[in-house]
């Protein structure tokens, strides 16, 4: 089990919370061939075995998403035991995971983020330029918070208004900062300066208030006390929000979904497309609520 945590972190790069996640669920199925059938390893499962174990997660009441996920796991496990001649056959082939209802991303309508962003008066000390840094650059480039906190200064190139962002699988893309976040950035350097001293160009450019760099709670606490000024749903306010915002709100005003594809650092376009059923819901509305005969 561990030389395959150890593929999942080093060969195929999986992020530290991936990892964490499939760890509980390799632990969880041993824990159950080991109570049910008395099997010292989960190498030695078979396909009705590991049948019984998602029937038995199915009848926990559990999101068929982490139902998913655990199956997911599974099948990498068993296809990393198979490559290294650990088993001699593959079981979860016949294993198929419960069907998902599909779930729209939730989003913060335009309207909100602007009055958020245009009126709202942020402090003017360290703190407070940091924060609107936050919600500007989640919103205003739809990077991931793993993402955002992976910038140093020396990924961002204010005169050609770029910044280098490291995705998922380490792989590295180049994302456009609009002119209003180039201001805040700028802000937030200057007033990083005063507090903190001069920094190293390869270091988080986001700090706490301590000058350590920003963690993913503090970010998580941050975005939910601004959201839940324009926003009463508990869906909206958390960083994923903005960045299904930043997608939602480009293919609303006509933006090519292969650009936003490039934009997210999606690897397929089939991870883009569920923007469309947002856009055309909205197209949708638009009409019922305004066409005489709708």
């Amino acid at each position: 089990m561990e030389e395959f945590l150890d593929f999942l972190r080093y060969e195929k790069r999986f992020s530290s919370h991936t990892v964490s996640a499939y760890q509980t669920d390799l632990t969880q199925f041993a824990a159950y061939v080991q109570a049910e059938y008395e099997l010292a390893e989960p190498a030695q499962a078979t396909h009705p075995l590991i049948r019984g174990w998602v029937v038995s997660l199915m009848g926990q009441d559990l999101d068929p998403r982490t139902v998913n996920r655990k199956v997911a796991c599974l099948r990498s496990y068993y296809k990393f035991l198979l490559r290294t001649h650990r088993i001699e056959a593959n079981p979860m082939l016949r294993v198929k995971a419960p069907k998902m209802a599909k779930k729209l991303p939730e989003f913060v309508p335009e309207e909100s983020l602007n009055r958020l962003l245009n009126s709202f008066e942020f402090e003017a000390s360290f703190a407070g330029v940091r924060d609107q840094l936050v919600l500007e650059t989640l919103y205003g480039t739809g990077i991931r918070l793993s993402e955002l906190l992976g910038i140093t200064d020396n990924d961002v190139d204010a005169g050609a208004r770029l910044v280098r962002v490291t995705g998922k699988g380490n792989k590295q893309r180049i994302v456009p900062l609009n002119p209003s976040l180039l201001l805040v950035l700028e802000k937030y350097r200057a007033a990083r300066l005063a507090e903190f001293g001069p920094s190293g160009g390869g270091s988080p450019i986001l700090r706490t208030d301590k000058g350590e760099p920003l963690y993913e709670k503090h970010v998580y606490r941050t975005v939910k006390r601004y959201l839940s000024q324009v926003s009463t749903s508990m869906a909206h306010q958390h960083p994923h929000a903005l960045r299904h915002a930043f997608a939602t709100h480009l293919l609303g005003k006509g933006a090519d979904l292969n650009a936003i594809k490039e934009l997210l650092g999606h690897a397929s376009l089939a991870a883009t497309q569920v923007y469309t059923h947002l856009s055309v819901d909205r197209l949708k509305s638009v009409f019922e609520q305004a066409h005489p005969r709708a």
